[in-house]
């Protein structure tokens, strides 16, 4: 396990450990209490009810403090891997839940509250052993589709981003090492931060790592306390000779004023900074924003000019989430031209990228 880092000691400053006895007893939660020793440690029944951390407006002006300071160990206890077919084939079981980054658009932190701090779910013997025989069950792939022409794709990082997640244990360590044996089946997540320690852990191209891009200016502004774009487009190249598959995320796609010539700008950076090993292999998932009317609320405590791009009545229409929130999106009609808009764009500026898929 890396020691802890400059880089890493930006994102999190760890005083303060919430956990559940059971998680702390296992050897994952020990190297998690090991790493911190000097943190005020604080017994919970649950890693789901801790009302200091997952409340949301009563949280808003310490939110990033407490993605900073606090962590929490639990226990994983549904084991379920569910079909996606999108950007995967399967969303598999979480090893850990909540982020140190705090991008304003974030969908992840509606279940917890808008704080939500990383939890780490320390019985990972217990998640690989049942994502192996999970993909022993499915065999051999009958045939190509979106997620993958040969591979059975599992998508690591539904709840966390898995790069941040291996600052904090050997989680991800544990799951990149799990599908290296697996000859049927491919590991995935996206993130948004360069944690160059993965790129000794040699995957063998049985992980796919897709790092999330948008232009730099409106990263700035959305993106809080993520790696820079730059710093993620000088990444790709090495990941790549690392034995890493390496895709990209144009995601979220905001859309405004002077929102092409800035996405034109990203994907000529984007070409300058991989070499043709990279450009041969990479591929590209287009996400335009949705966002939702709660944190909306929640964003204006804490960081209302963020808004000023994500809420934009004018051009959205609302649309009610299947837990009941009230989700937000571009209208209908204009939202497929600016799709269509962008992929022209990427043939023009990007030829060699292939998208997978854009919606």
């Amino acid at each position: 396990m890396a020691h802890v880092t400059q880089q890493s000691r930006q994102l999190l400053d760890v005083t303060r450990i919430y956990y559940e006895p059971a998680a702390a007893e296992l050897p994952r939660g020990r190297q998690v209490l090991e790493r911190w020793p000097d943190a005020t440690l604080v017994p919970v029944e649950s890693h789901w009810r801790i009302p200091e951390l997952h409340g949301d407006e009563t949280n808003v002006d310490r939110w990033v403090r407490i993605k900073r300071e606090a962590l929490v160990l639990g226990i994983k206890k549904s084991l379920t891997a569910k079909p996606n077919g999108r950007s995967a084939d399967f969303i598999a079981p979480s090893t850990a839940n909540g982020c140190a980054m705090a991008c304003a658009y974030c969908y992840v932190p509606r279940h917890k509250g808008y704080s939500n701090p990383i939890t780490v779910f320390t019985n990972i013997e217990q998640i690989t052993g049942y994502l192996e025989r999970h993909v022993h069950r499915q065999g051999v792939k009958p045939e190509p589709n979106q997620c993958d022409p040969a591979s059975w794709v599992y998508d690591l990082g539904e709840n966390s981003d898995c790069s941040v997640d291996a600052e904090v244990s050997d989680n991800v360590d544990d799951l990149i090492a799990l599908f290296r044996g697996l000859p049927t089946a491919k590991a995935s997540f996206a993130t948004k931060h360069v944690n160059r320690r993965l790129l000794t852990l040699d995957p063998q191209g049985r992980t796919r790592v897709r790092f999330s891009l948008m232009p730099a200016r409106v990263a700035k502004l959305l993106d809080v306390r993520t790696s820079p774009v730059p710093e993620r487009l000088g990444a790709l190249d090495d990941f790549v000779a690392a034995g890493y598959e390496v895709h990209v995320n144009l995601s979220p796609v905001v859309v405004h004023e002077d929102w092409l010539p800035v996405w034109a700008a990203l994907l000529d950076e984007l070409g300058d900074a991989t070499n043709d090993a990279t450009k041969a292999q990479l591929q590209a998932e287009v996400i335009f924003l949705t966002h939702e009317e709660n944190l909306h609320r929640v964003n204006l405590g804490w960081h209302p000019k963020a808004e000023d791009l994500l809420w934009r009545p004018a051009m959205q229409e609302t649309k009610r989430s299947q837990n009941g929130g009230v989700n937000v999106r571009y209208r209908t009609g204009d939202k497929g031209r600016y799709v269509q808009q962008l992929l022209t764009l990427i043939e023009e500026r990007a030829p060699y990228l292939r998208v997978r898929y854009a919606f």
